[in-house]
């Protein structure tokens, strides 16, 4: 399964809770939006850890990397080049 689609399911799932597609974009912020806070972002971070074995420092948990589907796919791609 491609990041961009585990990162949404896991979205849909479990923040906005329905599985239809339609109600997020890979470019809507998760903060902007107010699909995630503080505590959703850790979870987002525990995923990502946990299913694609990147560490998430703590200077790389910023809205750059972490604020959207697009730029979570964005962070582990340059993260698994290392």
């Amino acid at each position: 399964m491609a990041v961009a689609s585990i990162i949404r399911k896991y979205v849909l799932e479990n923040y906005l809770f329905t599985d239809n597609e339609d109600e997020l974009k890979n470019d809507d912020s998760f903060l902007d939006k107010g699909i995630l806070d503080s505590t959703g972002i850790l979870e987002i971070i525990t995923l990502i850890e946990e299913k694609f074995g990147i560490k998430v420092e703590d200077a790389e948990m910023i809205p750059e990397n972490l604020d959207s589907v697009n730029n979570i796919v964005a962070y582990i791609a340059r993260k698994q080049k290392k």
